[in-house]
């Protein structure tokens, strides 16, 4: 989740983290004067952290704004009189940072969100039927599902997302669209006239190569931003915010003189 304009007009990064840190300690404060137990307190506060934590851009960032709040509290224990911390309370900021961002998925995008008017000009160059099943590959918060929504408002929607947390939101946000929980790279594109990613370049060769082996001729490949450097482009433009949009269509190749 990128963060919100009035907070880059104050000067960005790294302006989340110490929002997060301070919002944090102000529900923990509340809480416990509230006369919560010190273990459920630190569990809320964590809470609103890990939340938070999608404000980052990059996986450190977001594991700052997610770990601040637990380690000044670490640190802070011997002048607030909270010994009686239970031990298990320290595992509840890293169960809920897990439950967000699984490390099996870490090797996969950060949560990019698709700006909303990104895929405008899709339909121009990608013309899909009334009823086409489009798959939002790591849907996230389900941005790029409402991007594409709007694109092709008569299309059947499709995500799959790995964080169940991420998952449950984008269902919420997008109760239009099918999303499950899934890895991506297990899921079977072969039943989509569309498979849209934003993922990371890294990423972009083993997107290429699935995509080859599974899409059915005539159905797209879109990639926001990051180019399949492995595939032929059938073309590519540039939206409103600055990033590419590269479409590939299948049967895909490689690029000439590769």
């Amino acid at each position: 989740m990128p963060v919100p304009a009035p907070l880059r007009r104050l000067g960005g990064w790294p302006l989340p983290a110490v929002l997060t840190w301070a919002l944090a300690w102000g529900i923990f404060k509340l809480a416990l004067g509230q006369g919560a137990q010190p273990g459920l307190a630190l569990g809320l506060a964590s809470a609103l952290g890990v939340g938070l934590s999608l404000w980052g851009d990059t996986w450190w960032r977001r594991v700052l704004i997610a770990a601040g709040f637990p380690l000044s509290l670490a640190l802070s224990l011997p002048t607030l009189g909270l010994a009686d911390v239970p031990a298990w309370a320290w595992l509840v900021p890293l169960v809920l940072l897990l439950l967000v961002y699984p490390i099996n998925a870490w090797r996969d995008a950060p949560l990019f969100p698709t700006p909303l008017q990104a895929l405008d000009t899709l339909p121009d160059l990608a013309p899909l039927p009334a009823g086409a099943q489009i798959l939002d590959a790591g849907c996230g918060l389900g941005h790029g599902l409402q991007a594409l929504s709007r694109a092709y408002p008569l299309a059947q929607f499709h995500g799959v997302e790995r964080s169940w947390p991420l998952r449950w939101v984008c269902a919420v946000r997008c109760p239009w669209a099918r999303v499950r929980q899934g890895d991506i790279w297990h899921a079977d594109w072969s039943a989509f006239d569309m498979v849209y990613l934003f993922q990371r370049p890294e990423s972009m060769a083993r997107a290429a190569q699935k995509a080859m082996a599974e899409l059915r001729p005539g159905a797209w490949l879109i990639s926001l931003e990051f180019q399949a450097t492995t595939l032929q482009a059938s073309s590519q433009y540039r939206e409103v915010g600055g990033r590419m949009v590269w479409l590939y269509r299948a049967p895909l190749t490689a690029p000439p003189g590769e």
